[in-house]
């Protein structure tokens, strides 16, 4: 991949190195690197850097880049925390909370994180849903110390993948060189393809509710059973499903609709209702235990696999994913 970025996209202007690794400022970036390349060196600089001045290090990627970065670190930095992004961020909603905690642990420290957010077998919702994240990481960490750099592996993902960490970060790197990207769409501005519509299944199955969610909780149980779910996971579906059909009961007119449909990897609950949520970060933030509210949607991304959202004055529909047994 040359300097300046693949075919099709707009050419990137210089970025100082040193601007990404120094001052009190949020910086984010996607690395765009070769996994066929044994090097990588801006990953492995990164690290080093955040070594060299005790910084704390976040790092979350596949156990296949986690190897790389071990193997080219003499020993492991100190304040570091290593996770395995294909847990973390299964549900790439909850990612921005773990970098949260992990800054709010170090506090007057410049963080440094690692991140891997996709990988090759995501799936296109996932994807949609990664690009939504990388998105909102710049409205989430504005103003907090923190560089964040985010790996693509350009040798093995999609054109379309890479377009979109132009349009979600101020900063590209290729071939090693860091430069602005032409294509950033602005803090907090989601790619046009997030937004594409949930539309059900023909073989969906629906139940409306209005006032009672004892209809919602047993529908969500039947349908669990049905698809195999084991117990623990009937209860988390359970638990999300009513989560979001209590938020539309008390803030979207007290009706909504809940419709279910199985694919080949997952069973799906999509609650429909005529609310607007207004904070692109609800759900995506730790809050403090006293909070007047906000945790219902906290909770939906902690038990789910994956939550797609489309949310307008017309109205909010939330898809809920729950991986079929076996592929959990």
């Amino acid at each position: 991949m040359t300097a300046g970025g693949p075919p099709g996209v707009a050419q990137m202007q210089p970025v100082p190195a040193g601007d990404l690794c120094r001052g009190h400022r949020f910086s984010h970036a996607a690395l765009l690197y070769d996994s066929g390349d044994a090097r990588v060196g801006w990953v492995t600089a990164t690290a080093r850097r955040a070594a060299e001045v005790a910084a704390p290090l976040h790092v979350a990627v596949p156990a296949s880049t986690m190897r790389l970065i071990r193997h080219s670190l003499p020993r492991r930095p100190a304040n570091s925390r290593l996770a395995d992004m294909t847990e973390l961020g299964r549900n790439p909603a909850r990612i921005i909370a773990a970098g949260q905690s992990f800054t709010d642990e170090h506090p007057g420290q410049h963080v440094y994180c690692l991140w891997e957010p996709t990988w090759p077998s995501r799936s296109r919702a996932e994807l949609r849903e990664v690009a939504r994240h990388e998105a909102l990481c710049n409205l989430a960490f504005d103003g907090r110390p923190m560089t964040l750099v985010c790996l693509y592996d350009a040798a093995r993902l999609g054109q379309d993948v890479i377009s979109d960490a132009e349009l979600t970060h101020p900063v590209v790197i290729s071939s090693g060189q860091p430069r602005g990207s032409g294509s950033y769409l602005g803090r907090g501005r989601v790619p046009p393809g997030c937004d594409e519509p949930l539309s059900p299944a023909d073989t969906a199955v629906s139940v409306t509710f209005d006032g009672d969610l004892r209809s919602v909780r047993e529908f969500a149980a039947d349908r669990g059973r049905a698809a195999g779910l084991d117990s623990a996971r009937v209860s988390d579906l359970i638990l999300a499903v009513s989560e979001i059909a209590a938020n539309a009961l008390g803030h979207a007119g007290g009706v909504g609709i809940i419709r279910s449909w199985c694919t080949s990897d997952a069973l799906l609950c999509q609650v429909e209702d005529d609310g607007h949520i207004t904070d692109p970060l609800a759900g995506r933030r730790r809050l403090p235990a006293d909070a007047p509210g906000g945790h219902g949607l906290w909770l939906v991304n902690r038990v789910c696999d994956l939550v797609e959202r489309r949310t307008s004055r017309a109205g909010t529909i939330t898809r809920l994913h729950m991986r079929l047994a076996g592929l959990a």
